[in-house]
């Protein structure tokens, strides 16, 4: 035989040698791929990647777990789901994906247990189990100290341990924290203001326009996304023409922080804004005018809703379409999405006379409020307490003696109040700001479930509260 021969002999084993191990391959492969979706398929479906952001569901409503699956899923009822602690919460379907979306902001440092049972492939076959866990960090917070040539807004946990100084200027008169950014109002010499946002961290500093030159008051920012409100004055106020009091929002957001802001049209009546409220999840606003007017009101341009008249907005919880006001007859809440109004159960007059109400995040139920003792026109003491649906009252707060009690709110959960405290009042003159204030004040955090008093850390403008303090 040629030499040609042997070797295309020799070429032709070799090929089919190589179609004979590709064969062997492709066919264990195939069994793998079987094999491996007969085990899926045996199995249910299982998670293979979750994603969930700790730190921001302690701070904001609206935080997601995302669970992925190996299997495209029938649609999740939320009886399927246990959260432990329990915490309100929406499910929604999307392929091999669950979201579980928590209507209000977690407890902090706490052990989440998130189990997800019944679920069952859009193929068929048996259901499947997920349990997945996930621990919340300690709530950190914002404060403001005012003292010497600067003010300085300091970022902290509740304990008060590590402050850490984020933003300081002279004459800060009030601020707000958003998701991302601070919005802070500061004051020259000639009461004028100036609206400055920054990153969280203090960075990144630059102004906002303004109306005209002028006064910014009762700054406030929505539970959701970079946006703001304010009342603006201008600096001429009471010659004709003039701005008093008109009600504006504004984004933070990079790229709309050039833009004008936008003024609250009022239909009717008076214009001038004495208090307001962002209605959460929402682009509405409840607003209160100088003649007592009280207004749902849509920044989107839609018709205004009048509710009647009232005296104050004691607020609106997160989480909650429920405002609490005062009307001349008395507290009353109003569902801002129907209209409906009821009455808030009345508390024995042996606790004292109430002052204010706080209404508390994700509970239409329990109410905080600001009761006192009188004597004619004499404060004997003041206390907080938590009052249930009954009027049953449980005090979680005593005013210390000689002490005024300034402000009070509650953190995104609900788990703690903070009560910002002017000790020994008499002798504490207030500064010369535009939102003047005691000279030396406390804020004594206390966790609402045990009463025990977690910290008082000095300064105030906690950024918990939705508003600041009035004087």
């Amino acid at each position: 035989m040629s030499t040609d021969g042997r070797r295309m002999r020799a070429r032709r084993r070799r090929s089919r040698g190589f179609v004979v191990a590709m064969t062997a391959v492709v066919g264990a492969l195939v069994l793998v791929g079987a094999g491996s979706a007969v085990v899926t398929t045996v199995q249910g479906p299982r998670a293979t990647d979750v994603t969930v952001d700790p730190q921001a569901a302690v701070e904001s409503a609206g935080s997601r777990l995302i669970v992925t699956t190996t299997q495209s899923l029938e649609e999740v009822d939320p009886a399927q789901v246990e959260v432990e602690p329990a915490a309100d919460f929406t499910v929604d379907t999307s392929g091999r994906q669950i979201g579980i979306r928590f209507a209000l902001p977690l407890r902090d440092a706490t052990d989440y247990t998130v189990r997800i049972s019944g679920l069952r492939g859009l193929g068929g076959g048996p259901t499947g189990e997920v349990e997945e866990r996930f621990t919340t960090p300690a709530l950190e917070t914002f404060l403001l100290q005012r003292g010497g040539d600067e003010d300085t807004i300091f970022r902290t946990t509740l304990d008060g341990e590590n402050a850490e100084p984020v933003f300081a200027r002279a004459r800060i008169e009030d601020f707000r924290a958003t998701a991302t950014h601070l919005a802070i109002v500061t004051s020259d010499d000639a009461g004028e203001s100036t609206l400055t946002v920054t990153d969280r961290d203090g960075q990144n500093a630059r102004e906002l326009p303004l109306p005209g030159p002028g006064t910014v008051t009762n700054l406030q920012s929505a539970d959701r996304g970079d946006l703001i409100g304010y009342t603006f004055s201008d600096a001429d106020i009471g010659s004709g023409g003039t701005r008093e009091s008109e009600l504006y929002t504004a984004s933070l957001a990079e790229a709309r922080a050039a833009d004008e802001p936008d003024q609250l049209q009022i239909a009717g009546g008076d214009s001038r804004v004495d208090d307001w409220r962002f209605v959460p999840g929402s682009d509405a606003v409840l607003l209160l005018t100088f003649d007592g007017a009280l207004t749902l009101v849509s920044t989107g341009g839609g018709a205004p809703v009048a509710l009647g008249n009232a005296i104050t907005i004691d607020g609106i919880a997160r989480g909650s379409t429920e405002a609490i006001v005062q009307r001349a007859d008395g507290l009353v809440a109003i569902d801002l999405a129907t209209a409906e109004e009821r009455s808030l159960p009345v508390t024995d007059p042996a606790a004292g006379e109430t002052q204010s109400i706080v209404a508390l995040p994700g509970n239409a139920d329990e109410t905080l409020r600001v009761l006192s003792q009188v004597d004619g026109f004499t404060v004997l003491s003041t206390s907080v307490a938590a009052v249930d649906e009954s009027g049953a009252v449980r005090t979680v707060f005593d005013v210390p003696d000689g002490a005024l009690l300034q402000h009070a709110c509650v953190s995104p959960s609900s788990r703690y109040a903070a009560f910002l405290i002017a000790p020994d009042a008499v002798s504490n003159p207030y500064d010369a700001y535009l939102l003047p204030l005691p000279q030396r004040l406390q804020t004594h955090i206390v966790d609402l479930g045990t009463g025990e008093e977690v910290s008082a850390l000095g300064g105030f403008d906690i950024s918990w509260c939705q508003s600041a303090p009035r004087p």
